[in-house]
């Protein structure tokens, strides 16, 4: 029998205790003696939230199909827990075997958040490995990140011996053998590291060196190892259909933040939304095929006993086979209890009627992300939606039977004024309006539209990547003419309004587009006892504020300034296929209000041609 690394009393201290015993359905256990690398996939927050992500779950099964390969998993230990482990002294364990991370060959992360990088400092510190990558030894796990924020990995660069750069299914085989090849000649961790900067998509920040200007920009970045290459270009499944996918997904024992079938129908969307990072990083759109698809469904859902399906992608409604993929799922999973969820859908009369077949209108509320209220604002974000069509939409809905609505918009885009500010509760008021148009004996109750407002954060390679952001004062402000604006409609019974943190906003907007010298902060921040900083409870801001002021770097140089055209950014040396002379043309065409046509309409030369498959790649044959 395994040996719990907790003991009963511990598990009996602490908070559901099942986020640590590991031996769920579909977990992996394998022979240690039979194997050569051993790896523990870590997602550095709460189980529930871990354990809801598909990318850990396609690695997972990728690793664990190799019999050379053992992968476990390991998540955050929850504030109670830490606190027992550092008093007790017992280090960070997986999931799998219970083992102490520090015995184990790799330590790889998903980074999904910016407001995940203490956590990641709680993982590397709890497993008994120095911080600094700088200062670890021969026995030391490699620590290697991937996801979103290591398009900007440069915040936390002294904390990873690699980041892997781009879709996991690509090198990761590659970059496995190595090490597996490199241990059999017995060679050291820096001979490791070189044959890693080798490889396609693996950037070792050690290995790279930055300049700055008096300004405090960077004046040059380059590599100092031969082995280190200049560019580090991003890895992408061109089919997705064939690629990994996992059949049967570690089943949690506790309710999770997405307890379903999860089917990733496509990736990459052909919208062009200039604020949106996923928009671009992922490009080109790739679709799986809708026959493999149905398969999954099935296969799947026997391997779990999940009672819902939800389809994943950033744009489900331009999926080209849409309509046949969820007519199926509906028809041929009615008489078994599955729900079918539906999310990042154009509210259309395809999507309506979808929706009123899967879910119960009368508890279920519709989701509208406008982004601005005003359609000047609209143009300038290239969301591609009208006032007339977003009214359309929601009339529909209402005639449907849904009476409620969730809105979402953000505050301090670029060029907002004052009326743009305005006119998102005006907005709001014109989709109550077009409730109360319906004859009473046919409206279900009265309606409820809730507003809520995030402020706008500038990401690297999209085309506000040169915006100025706000300090928190101002995005305040922003809220409270919003609402203002609110007391002064004429549904205002109807009407709801929440809106986002404005310091977490801050913090996030200095790491998306931070350089190196962040990670002092982030250390310094950890130390003060910084932990859990996406949780409301948790954030403490006035630590954050007292690090940023103990390293004496000045948190207005990341987000009050616009960036000039010419300035090099910290992120540069990636690439992702979409060009920064692109995303300039996009930055200009914003400011002027211009509309840019989304991918199947017209090719607008992004610069992912060069990559096979994709939407922009057909359209052009």
């Amino acid at each position: 029998m395994r040996k719990l690394a907790l003991n009963d009393e511990i598990l009996l201290k602490i908070e559901k205790p099942a986020r640590y015993i590991g031996n769920e359905v579909n977990s992996v256990m394998k022979d240690k003696s039979k194997i050569d690398i051993r790896f523990a996939m870590c997602f550095p927050d709460v189980y529930e939230i871990g354990m809801s992500h598909l990318g850990i779950q396609i690695l997972y099964d990728m690793f664990n199909r190799r019999e050379d390969v053992w992968c476990e998993r390991v998540y955050s230990p929850w504030t109670d827990l830490d606190q027992i482990m550092r008093k007790e002294q017992i280090p960070l364990f997986a999931l799998e075997s219970q083992d102490p991370i520090r015995e184990f060959d790799f330590l790889g992360i998903t980074i999904q958040y910016e407001m995940c990088y203490t956590n990641i400092l709680q993982v590397i510190d709890l497993s008994g490995i120095p911080l600094n990558a700088c200062d670890r030894s021969e026995s030391d796990p490699i620590v290697i990140g991937g996801g979103p924020c290591t398009y900007n990995p440069e915040p936390l660069a002294e904390f990873f011996d690699l980041f892997y750069i781009g879709d996991g299914e690509t090198v990761y085989d590659q970059l496995l053998d190595a090490y597996k090849e490199n241990k059999k000649n017995s060679g050291s961790r820096k001979d490791y590291l070189q044959k890693a900067a080798g490889i396609e998509g693996i950037y070792v920040p050690q290995f790279y060196e930055t300049e700055y200007k008096e300004d405090g920009t960077i004046a040059s970045f380059k590599p100092t190892d031969p082995h280190a290459k200049p560019v580090i270009q991003k890895q992408m499944v061109s089919n997705l259909t064939d690629t990994y996918y996992p059949m049967a997904p570690v089943v949690p024992f506790i309710k999770v933040t997405q307890d379903r079938v999860v089917l990733e129908i496509q990736r990459g969307c052909i919208r062009g939304c200039r604020f949106c990072q996923a928009g671009m990083l992922y490009r080109p759109t790739r679709e799986r095929k809708v026959e493999t698809l149905k398969r999954y469904a099935y296969t799947m859902l026997k391997n779990t006993g999940h009672e819902e399906i939800s389809l994943s992608s950033l744009s489900s409604s331009d999926y080209s086979q849409l309509k046949e993929l969820v007519t199926f799922l509906i028809e041929e999973f009615k008489d078994e209890g599955i729900n079918i969820s539906l999310p990042s859908l154009r509210i259309d009369a395809f999507s309506l009627d979808v929706m009123g077949k899967v879910q119960d209108i009368r508890k279920s509320s519709l989701t509208f992300a406008p982004e601005a209220g005003s359609q000047r604002m609209r143009d300038v974000i290239n969301k591609g939606l009208t006032e007339e069509i977003i009214l359309d939409g929601a009339g529909q809905a209402f005639e449907g039977g849904w009476n409620k609505v969730k809105l979402y918009f953000m505050l301090g885009l670029p060029t907002e004024t004052v009326e743009d500010m305005k006119a998102i509760p005006r907005l709001a008021d014109k989709i109550a309006r077009r409730y109360y148009e319906i004859p009473k004996d046919k409206r279900n109750g009265k309606c409820q539209i809730t507003t809520s407002t995030s402020f706008f954060i500038p990401k690297p390679f999209t085309p506000f990547q040169w915006a100025k952001m706000y300090d928190k004062e101002e995005y305040v402000a922003r809220a409270a003419v919003v609402k203002h604006e609110f007391q002064e409609q004429l549904n205002r019974k109807s009407l709801k309004y929440h809106w986002h943190e404005a310091d977490v906003t801050v913090l996030e907007g200095v790491f998306a587009r931070g350089d190196r010298r962040l990670s002092k902060v982030i250390l310094e921040a950890y130390r003060l006892g910084c932990l859990y900083d996406s949780w409301t409870e948790t954030f403490d801001n006035e630590k954050w504020m007292q690090a940023f002021e103990n390293t004496g770097v000045d948190i207005g140089f990341y987000n009050l300034r616009e960036r000039d055209p010419g300035e090099i950014f910290p992120w540069d040396f990636i690439d992702i296929g979409v060009t920064k002379e692109f995303l300039y043309q996009e930055w200009e065409r914003a400011l002027k209000g211009e509309v840019t046509p989304n991918c199947r309409v017209r090719c607008s030369g992004c610069g992912v041609m060069k990559y096979k498959g994709g939407v922009c790649v057909e359209s052009k044959n």
